[in-house]
């Protein structure tokens, strides 16, 4: 595989091109690091009280909801958003994952996993006390996702 940089001082914005012969696995975890790089740099609408936040996604630790609203944790707080968990789903990079019905998790920030072979498994996260609970429906899909992570960056 090769990799090839052109400089273009008239493009009006960057532009990424990929050449295969197929759309082979490699070729798709290059895209979805590439999406991934892009996405993570947004930030997200939230509100708190009468207040509006606009918050980098890489802030969020999870979504969960909670009475009928979808609350975002950061570290140390908590935020609103008028969104469902299955829009977030469709909007959120990559590295996001559903977990259980009620919860979409930040994988990129999992400090450890409690498993717990007859109940949800607890997640927590390095800087902070807030857990949240893994499904034993979603448990394999989000080990076999942070076994690729871990994976991929050590090639």
């Amino acid at each position: 595989m090769k990799i090839r940089i052109e400089l273009d001082e008239t493009l009006q914005e960057e532009e990424v091109i990929i050449r295969c012969r197929s759309l082979s696995e490699q070729v798709q975890q290059i895209q979805r690091a590439i999406s991934d790089s892009i996405t993570s740099k947004n930030k997200m609408e939230f509100t708190k009280g009468e207040r509006q936040y606009f918050l980098p996604l890489d802030d969020i630790l999870f979504f969960e909801t909670d009475g009928g609203m979808v609350a975002a944790h950061t570290t140390q707080d908590m935020f609103q958003t008028r969104l469902k968990l299955y829009e977030l789903e469709e909007i959120l990079p990559g590295h996001f994952m559903r977990i259980s019905k009620s919860s979409i998790l930040n994988t990129n920030l999992v400090y450890a996993i409690s498993r717990n072979l007859t109940a949800s498994s607890v997640v927590e996260f390095q800087s902070s006390h807030k857990q949240v609970y893994v499904s034993r429906n979603y448990y394999k899909a989000l080990i076999h996702k942070l076994e690729e992570k871990r994976t991929t960056h050590f090639e």
